[in-house]
């Protein structure tokens, strides 16, 4: 069986990290299939999905990670094309990914103990993203 759902989320841009682990796992619950995978995208291209333990020291160290690695105000031909200043933001996205895939059992998902489920805006400004959700098992 495949059930599809979307999560939608309004994000402040610049990093922000965002939890959606509930909102996967309530999508979870409604489809009443109980083993299988979801498969998590983003259909964005300044916007990605990974798993981290949700704290606000692992939250910096990841905002702070990709500071260091794609400096926001670096020169970024895609900024001269558009001049719309978020160049950055989709090598970020293209580093990290806009896709998940998480396993679950007995209608859970199988995180670990402290691996929560995050979309991160990496866009420069505020945005309505969603998520596409697609639940498949039986």
């Amino acid at each position: 069986m495949v059930v599809n759902r979307q999560i939608r989320i309004a994000t402040q841009g610049d990093g922000d990290v965002i939890d959606i682990t509930q909102k996967v796992s309530e999508h979870l619950r409604a489809s009443g299939i109980k083993a299988g995978i979801v498969t998590l995208f983003a259909p964005s291209s300044t916007s990605a999905l990974t798993t981290i333990e949700y704290e606000s020291g692992a939250v910096h160290d990841l905002q702070s990670l990709f500071d260091r690695i794609v400096p926001p105000h670096a020169d970024y031909r895609h900024n001269l094309r558009w001049g719309d200043g978020n160049g950055h933001a989709h090598v970020r996205h293209a580093l990290l990914g806009p896709s998940l895939t998480v396993p679950f059992v007995d209608g859970r998902l199988t995180l670990g103990t402290w691996q929560q489920v995050v979309l991160v805006d990496f866009d420069n400004r505020p945005r309505s993203r969603s998520v596409v959700v697609q639940i498949l098992g039986e």
